[in-house]
């Protein structure tokens, strides 16, 4: 008795130890709380982040206070004795969790635009915690059979926004796997977490593959073909990576590099295209195929488990293209009519590239490492070339007229008002999280304030590459909420004191993001779930590229397209010669999206046991092109599958054909504008209410053709805006 009440005493004593200890953790984790800003309410407009006050430690403990207030609400939704209804289950639902998005959103936009060391490594404990509660939610049985309850009953009550938002949430449970019997819903979450997992790493070895495929360059003559700003520009990048040599050429996130249209030496070429084509897929310090393939084979487990054939048909079901078999039947289409001019083009520059070098001293040839055989590293420079020659002048003669502060404001912003009312005003009392970017008010026709656009337009080594859209706060009338909206892009930064000056394609895509940006600033939806952006893949992605049309309409090109120098207009010859060329050797471009494209399908469309082993995937890739009529040595896909960001790292898998189902909606929309006044109020102000503000409230198909009166998109006008 006395051993026993010993070992009772000396428990108690430890579980006294244990409370104390926890109360005082407690009592921390409150102070810290407390202290942290970013569960303070912001005192900027609009509830806008603080960056100046948010410190890199403040998102885990904020993330994981978040997370327990809406697992709070969600559980008072499902302890709720009454009858479910759509107030008290689904829009409550909706009401939910709005720390939470709040914080995440600033958190995972800096995971993107400007991962430090602190971010990745909070990264790596976030995302499970953020996947286990996803996970806890949709698989939440007492929660779901509330939605359920609810859809069974109120659906074909409701009307409006309110029957949108209760079909989405509904199928958001049973896409998840809410329906799936006891064992397979405990798979699909092992699944849902091994992804993330995946996924996270993926994205964490992508920018580190692309700083360390950087190619170092020690003598300035091997940059010959270089303009002055270009080579100031390698020296600057070579300074802020370490100073391996004087010089250095910085791999973007494409396959091809468009610094490979100006390079003379061909040995320097070579190793460009050959660092870009290799960054991830062994042959140097870094190889995603195995994560790859470990990610394919879950994902089509998954489509499994939820009764699909594969993951594409699973992933499809709730686009505008409905299935694999109408996404194929699109590309065979496009394919149609790419190969025979793709074949004559190529032709074209190799011919062109015998007649230069056969121009060539013997002592020349040898110099630059020629040859009359067109290797794809060749393509872009002798492209060049022809076209210089074609239309007399050079991507050097207009990037001049491309200041990219002229392009945003005379350009971007200038289209915008005419075509919508809207108007822009910077502000300088928003703290952003990188010192080069640029906040402004958006202000309606009327004066009243829709929006904050931030803009982070400039490259650096803590950011991905590409460039896209996304919001630090959706626009909701239901939560009071402003939309903050921001773009990211790549561009390299001029030297201090000197304008950066744009590329023709970097102006498309300045005007690209925009669009998404307006998509998302002049939402006018009461749900903050299917406010802005939030709408199907083949779909988000047409007001963007709808937007690019803006940017060669004369009356806006001669608004912004002036000399950085004196602020002329670019001469109406050189710019009828650039806009007359737009579509010169235009296969590529068509080609290398379709390759990529189709790349995505074929490992979408695997089921398990057909995914490649990782030493495997480089010869499935071949044969997959081959088999589709794309392998072309001469036009590689725009990415490769190894670093392919957009289906193993971002949300386009088995979706990266809506940029060109998409873009065949955006033809179709600028052909209307062309035909009805393109910068005319009327014109955008019905696009704006019947499309850019619906968000996801309407039937997609519906609100394209009540705007355009197509009954179906028009793909032939697709291969006509190509040239083809």
């Amino acid at each position: 008795m006395k051993q026993n009440l010993k070992n009772v005493m000396i428990a108690v004593g430890l579980v006294c130890t244990a409370l104390t200890g926890q109360a005082q953790t407690s009592k921390a984790h409150s102070a810290q709380i407390v202290s942290n800003s970013l569960m303070k309410q912001s005192t900027l407009p609009f509830n806008a982040p603080d960056f100046s006050k948010i410190k890199g430690n403040d998102y885990l403990p904020a993330i994981r206070t978040a997370i327990d207030e809406q697992r709070a609400e969600i559980k008072k939704i499902t302890d709720n004795k009454q009858k479910p209804t759509f107030t008290n289950t689904i829009l409550a639902y909706e009401r939910s969790g709005k720390n939470l998005e709040r914080i995440s959103n600033i958190f995972y936009a800096l995971v993107s635009a400007d991962k430090t060391p602190e971010i990745e490594k909070a990264q790596g404990t976030i995302v499970p915690l953020m996947t286990d509660f996803e996970n806890e939610i949709k698989f939440n049985q007492k929660f779901f059979q509330r939605v359920k309850y609810v859809y069974d009953h109120e659906y074909t009550k409701l009307t409006g926004e309110d029957k949108k938002l209760l079909e989405v949430v509904y199928k958001s449970f049973t896409h998840a796997g809410a329906l799936l019997p006891k064992e397979k819903m405990a798979r699909m979450q092992e699944i849902n977490k091994e992804l993330a997992t995946l996924q996270q790493e993926f994205g964490d070895m992508l920018p580190k593959a692309g700083n360390e495929a950087t190619v170092w360059v020690n003598d300035i003559k091997e940059l010959s073909g270089l303009s002055e700003a270009d080579i100031a520009q390698c020296k600057k990048d070579a300074e802020s990576r370490g100073g391996k040599a004087p010089y250095c050429i910085v791999i973007t996130n494409t396959t091809q590099q468009p610094i490979l249209a100006s390079l003379d030496n061909r040995n320097l070429r070579e190793r460009v295209y050959n660092a870009s084509i290799h960054r991830t897929d062994g042959t140097g310090a870094y190889n995603t195929f195995p994560i790859i393939v470990k990610i394919a084979r879950l994902r089509a487990e998954k489509a499994q488990l939820m009764g699909y054939k594969n993951y594409a048909s699973y992933s499809l079901e709730n686009t505008m293209a409905k299935n694999t078999d109408n996404v194929y039947a699109f590309l065979r289409q496009m394919i149609e009519a790419y190969q025979p001019k793709s074949e004559a083009q190529t032709k074209a520059i190799e011919e062109y590239m015998n007649r230069q070098v056969n121009k060539l001293t013997s002592e020349q040839v040898n110099a630059s490492n020629s040859s009359t055989s067109l290797q794809p590293y060749d393509r872009f420079y002798y492209s060049a070339k022809m076209k210089k020659d074609q239309y007399s002048f050079s991507d050097d003669d207009v990037k001049p007229y491309f200041n990219l502060d002229s392009v945003l404001v005379n350009g971007i912003f200038y289209a915008a008002h005419r075509v919508y009312g809207l108007s822009f005003r910077e502000r300088k009392d928003i703290p952003t999280y990188n010192k080069d970017m640029k906040v402004f008010d958006v202000l309606d026709a009327d004066g009243k304030q829709l929006a904050l656009f931030y803009c982070d337009y400039f490259r650096r080594p803590t950011k991905r590459g590409g460039a896209w859209m996304s919001a630090f706060l959706k626009q909701s009338s239901d939560r009071n909420q402003k939309p903050l909206i921001y773009n990211v892009c790549n561009f390299a930064k001029a030297p201090e004191g000197q304008p950066t000056l744009l590329t023709w394609d970097e102006t498309q895509t300045m005007f690209h993001e925009f669009g998404h940006a307006l998509h998302g600033m002049l939402s006018n939806c009461k749900y903050n779930t299917l406010s802005g952006t939030a709408v199907s893949r083949d779909f988000v992605e047409m007001p963007s590229q709808f937007n690019e049309s803006f940017a060669s309409i004369p009356e806006v090109f001669n608004h912004y397209a002036r000399h950085y120098k004196t602020n002329e207009p670019m001469p109406d010859a050189l710019r009828e010669k650039m806009l007359g060329s737009l579509n010169f050797l235009s296969a590529y471009s068509l080609g290398e999206n379709l390759a990529a494209t189709c790349l995505d399908m074929a490992w979408h469309c695997l089921s398990p046991s057909e995914v490649p082993t990782a030493q495997e995937a480089p010869e499935f890739e071949k044969k997959v092109l081959s088999e589709i009529g794309l392998l072309n040595n001469q036009i590689p896909p725009r990415y490769s599958t190894s670093y392919f960001n957009h289906i193993w790292g971002g949300g386009y898998a088995a979706g990266y054909y809506s940029y060109l189902w998409s873009e065949v909606l955006a033809v179709n929309i600028a052909d209307y504008f062309a035909e009805h006044g393109a910068l005319t109020r009327k014109v955008g102000d019905d696009f704006r209410q019947k499309i850019l503000s619906r968000g996801n409230t309407q039937d997609l198909m519906t609100i394209f053709s009540d705007f355009t009166g197509l009954k179906a998109p028009n793909t032939k006008a697709l291969l006509k805006a190509r040239g083809m």
